[in-house]
């Protein structure tokens, strides 16, 4: 069974990238795969907010709650909006498609250990 891939517009520094997401994939690995600047220092397990991503209004409507600890991780982000989410914790899927998902400018990583994330 194949999936229709789910556009979406990346924006980082005022830039729109366009990108093809196979369904299913987070927007942390969305923005991995397209080579996009979106940090994740706990490499998608929910443990920090270095994948802080901006969605428009009505996406973010379209999804659910965020769980208390993505909310308590938000906290920590910088540039918090009223549609802030974590990328890691976002799936992609139909609701996605043609919508902008905003890269903030800066993140706040509070890790300490040197640990630099690769690109996957």
């Amino acid at each position: 069974m194949s999936f229709k891939p789910v556009k979406i517009l990346f924006k980082t520094f005022n830039k729109l990238i366009p990108a093809l997401i196979k369904p299913g994939v987070t927007v942390l690995e969305a923005a991995h795969e397209n080579k996009i600047d979106l940090e994740g220092a706990c490499e998608g397990s929910c443990a920090c907010s270095t994948c802080h991503v901006i969605l428009d209004r009505n996406l973010y409507q379209k999804l659910s709650e965020p769980s208390d600890k993505e909310f308590d991780l938000l906290d920590q982000a910088y540039g918090l909006t009223s549609t802030s989410r974590l990328g890691c914790q976002l799936k992609i899927d139909d609701r996605f498609n043609n919508t902008v998902i905003e890269i903030p400018k800066f993140t706040r990583n509070m890790s300490i250990d040197g640990h630099i994330p690769k690109h996957h």
